[in-house]
């Protein structure tokens, strides 16, 4: 497992080389048109390459910029003049916190319509799961959050509407704690989970599904083993591979795609930062955001993988090197045949 995860961590730290070759090369050397007609070509010149001190030859540029990003230093905001990584870092736990809690809900919501459509087909039960899935498809971000704060905040007063408050508060502050801090994001958590649970529902009914004709599976069904052991110990291994690869995904990009739920609840996370941003040409912030949301992805697909190789034996007894299938020796193929062997007797 060691070999695999430092393998993974390679083409991590590769993958983010590359992201830093891009966001260069699109902040650094490809002209801005709309960013010069707005703030002027001198103004742009000193909120990025003054600000970087780049200046050499074009690999010193790039070395001086990785030396600024390994630091945490994006830059000072053309808007606001503070140093573009706090307001990063204030944002980035609004959003952690949104996605890896919607995360872990939706999860909750999928696993038990999927199973319970997979396990009853084409039943009334099923059809009846499969319209919260439509309309889960279907819903706009922004009509969700607002029909689930009218209805549970404003009309029933269950949850507070709107509004953030921090996990480790100061004792100033309006509200903290963890008790505050989860009841304002029960709502915003619900209308995120709302969204993917009905994508990965369908994911989960049509894995199961598939599994459930499987060999292995009429097998121990044969043999005497329950429902429930059949799923526990045959299926929703295998069922979970593909979900957790779309979930690694997801959870990256989500990072950034939080924007309308943001918006509506007004959080002040990654999706408004980048907003802000970049309708006011803050090019260090917005570099930032694109950086730190690209490293989020990569992350999450690091972590989807380690998940991928605990759950499935066959990518542990699969060989390093090319990932093609084990194909016997040249030595194993000139083999000599065995003797065939005398019945007869001799004359």
């Amino acid at each position: 497992m060691l070999v695999f995860i430092v393998r993974r961590l390679f083409w991590a730290v590769l993958l983010a080389v590359v992201i830093t070759v891009i966001t260069f090369v699109i902040f650094f050397l490809v002209p801005n048109n709309a960013a010069t007609l707005r703030v002027g070509r001198g103004a742009l010149a000193q909120s990025l390459q003054t600000q970087f001190s780049l200046q050499g030859s074009l690999p010193e540029q790039y070395a001086r910029f990785v030396g600024h990003i390994l630091t945490g230093d994006f830059g000072r905001s053309t808007r606001t003049r503070d140093q573009a990584s706090d307001a990063i870092t204030e944002a980035l736990p609004v959003t952690a916190s949104l996605v890896i809690g919607g995360a872990l809900m939706w999860m909750l919501i999928a696993f038990p319509i999927g199973l319970l459509s997979a396990l009853r087909p084409r039943s009334l039960l099923d059809k009846g799961l499969m319209v919260f899935v439509v309309i889960g498809v279907s819903a706009h971000p922004v009509w969700l959050s607002l029909v689930l704060s009218y209805l549970l905040g404003a009309k029933l007063h269950l949850l507070p509407v709107g509004d953030y408050c921090n996990f480790f508060a100061d004792p100033s502050e309006r509200c903290g704690g963890a008790v505050d801090w989860a009841s304002h994001l029960v709502l915003p958590w619900l209308t995120f989970a709302l969204l993917f649970a009905a994508l990965y529902a369908r994911m989960i009914r049509a894995s199961v599904l598939e599994l459930m004709d499987e060999d292995w599976v009429r097998t121990a069904r044969a043999k005497g083993a329950g429902t429930s052991r059949v799923l526990r110990k045959h299926v929703l291994r295998n069922a979970l591979l593909p979900v957790v690869s779309m979930a690694g995904m997801d959870v990256g990009i989500a990072f950034a795609g939080a924007l309308f739920i943001e918006s509506a609840f007004g959080l002040p996370g990654m999706g408004q930062l980048l907003y802000r941003s970049a309708t006011s040409t803050d090019l260090p912030v917005t570099m930032g955001v694109m950086l730190v949301v690209s490293c989020a992805v990569a992350l999450s697909n690091l972590v989807a993988d380690v998940l991928c190789f605990a759950l499935d034996p066959r990518i542990r007894e699969r060989p390093l090197g090319s990932g093609r299938r084990w194909r016997p020796t040249s030595a194993w193929l000139r083999r000599e045949p065995a003797p065939a062997r005398v019945t007869g007797t001799a004359t």
